[in-house]
């Protein structure tokens, strides 16, 4: 006989006992911990998240699942491989949930790209975004010094690298060198050689160290992943940031980083970052004793060259004492003649002079003439006054023989009376008109002779007239060579105009005066 379940009585009761979410939750996280304590994921990262705490969160994908991962902000510090979209990692880290999302998760310690391929499409990418920022530009590229004083170098302390850069050095040309001891692989190498390269340029020019000239960061050989330490971003903004110039020698000749394309110069090994850093000193000391060489033949070469052009110009001068003899003779002839000329002409203006004074006439000369002249005028004004009264007096007759009444008889023989008067009284007006005439010509004589220059001479000064006899009242009436006559008070003087500046002195004014008499006679 068979039951239908459904008409079977319910449970009412279990022997399971009951749990609650939380205790399920902490359960499953225990289960979960204790059989996956430690695992190796292999996934692509997909949404990568740096959270403000510094945690990164993450998921781990394949084609079939998708895992949900953190990093803590103490190991995401320490990572070697920075978790970028797309990139192909293994995980090393323990499982556990996430009560609070009934999830669970992996908790992340170390990361590392999943295969060379993998690293290089990374490396690809890293390299493409850091180009677009220009920090491989060319022009960012900083010359070489030609000889540094001090090199930087930032390699291990401990590897065959330094010895290799020493010993080229010593060969080439030794200069002081700093070591900056870092990492080259590993954890922390990438941080360390950043901050080595900060730490070089942040040294004071003038501190108790000496602050580098140039910088090299060398490594010796190893593989792609023992090379990443130089392909992180920190390394490449250190190198691409220095102000010192900066020589990236990492890996042998076929190995590439980014910090080759940063730095100012690539160096295919260490020693041949050594190479580059300083020339060969014998080649410096020979190329400089041929330099020295080739200067001092050049010298001799032009200094003889210039020997005998002065010595073909000095063939082709004269005797310069035959010269000079026919010079000082000429200047004692033009000295002699010139004496001459100076009497001669003194002699001829003191001639010209007398004569000039001989022409002019003495102001009471003139004082006479025109009293002279004055009395004839008086004279004849009497002439005439006595011819005009006559022939007044005769007119007064024949009226009066006409008219015959006596009071007017009378009236003109009283007007014959005073008429006989008016003559002595003419003489007094004339004689009195003369008298004043001649105070006044007197006092202009006197005035004429206050304004001769005859006064002005007997005070120390002298007239210059040119040959003609017309007074030089400017200098620039005048030319050198100029015969002038010189009048004092007491006589005339002959000179001639020099061809001196003014204010030269008297020397200078006997040389021109000699140079202007070189061309003949001055008179």
């Amino acid at each position: 006989m068979s039951h239908d379940p459904a008409d079977l009585p319910p449970r009412t009761g279990s022997n399971l006992p009951e749990m609650s979410v939380g205790d399920l939750a902490r359960a499953l996280k225990r289960t979960v911990e204790d059989a996956y304590g430690y695992v190796r994921v292999r996934g692509e990262i997909s949404q990568p998240k740096r959270h403000s705490s510094g945690h990164v969160y993450l998921r781990l994908k394949d084609e079939t699942a998708v895992l949900e991962a953190v990093c803590w902000k103490g190991v995401a510090a320490r990572l070697s491989v920075r978790p970028e979209e797309g990139m192909e990692v293994v995980c090393t880290g323990r499982l556990t949930t996430y009560p609070g999302r009934s999830q669970y998760q992996l908790v992340i310690e170390t990361m590392e790209l999943a295969g060379e391929g993998a690293l290089l499409k990374m490396l690809e990418e890293r390299k493409r975004r850091l180009a677009a920022e220009g920090l491989f530009a060319p022009e960012r590229k900083k010359p070489l010094p030609f000889l540094p004083e001090v090199i930087g170098v930032v390699t291990s302390p401990t590897g065959a690298v330094i010895r290799d850069i020493l010993h080229r050095l010593a060969d080439r040309f030794p200069r002081h060198v700093l070591l900056w001891p870092v990492a080259v692989q590993g954890e922390g190498a990438a941080d360390q050689v950043a901050r080595a390269i900060a730490g070089f340029n942040a040294i004071a020019p003038a501190g108790p160290v000496p602050r580098p000239d140039l910088i090299i960061v060398a490594r010796g050989g190893g593989s792609l992943e023992d090379l990443m330490p130089f392909n992180e971003e920190a390394v490449v903004r250190a190198a691409a940031a220095s102000a010192i110039p900066l020589i990236s020698a990492v890996g042998h000749e076929t190995d590439t980083t980014l910090i080759d394309f940063a730095s100012d110069r690539r160096a295919p090994t260490p020693t041949a970052a050594a190479e580059m850093a300083v020339p060969v000193r014998t080649e410096l000391l020979a190329q400089v004793l041929d330099d020295g060489r080739r200067l001092h033949q050049c010298l001799s070469r032009a200094i003889d060259i210039r020997r005998n052009h002065v010595e073909g110009l000095g063939r082709g001068l004269g005797d310069p004492r035959a010269l000079l003899e026919g010079c000082v003779q000429r200047l004692d002839d033009r000295a002699e003649r010139l004496e001459l000329s100076l009497r001669t002409g003194l002699e001829r203006r003191h001639a010209a002079v007398q004569q000039l004074g001989i022409k002019l006439r003495h102001p009471r000369e003139v004082i006479g003439l025109a009293a002279a002249r004055a009395d004839a005028a008086g004279r004849a004004l009497r002439a005439g006054f006595d011819r005009a009264l006559t022939v007044e007096q005769g007119r007064f007759h024949r009226v009066a023989d006409r008219l015959s009444p006596l009071p007017l008889r009378r009236q003109i023989e009283t007007g014959r009376d005073r008429l006989d008067a008016l003559p002595p009284r003419l003489d007094h007006a004339h004689a009195r008109r003369l008298d004043q005439a001649g105070q006044r010509l007197a006092a202009l004589g006197q005035l004429l002779e206050s304004y001769s220059y005859k006064g002005v001479l007997e005070r120390g000064f002298v007239l210059v007239a040119d040959a003609e006899g017309r007074p030089l009242t400017r200098a620039a009436d005048t030319a050198p060579g100029q015969p002038v006559a010189l009048r004092f008070a007491d006589g005339t003087v002959g000179a001639v105009v020099d061809g001196a500046a003014p204010g030269a002195s008297p020397a200078a004014r006997i040389r021109a005066g000699k140079a202007k008499a070189d061309q003949g006679s001055l008179f």
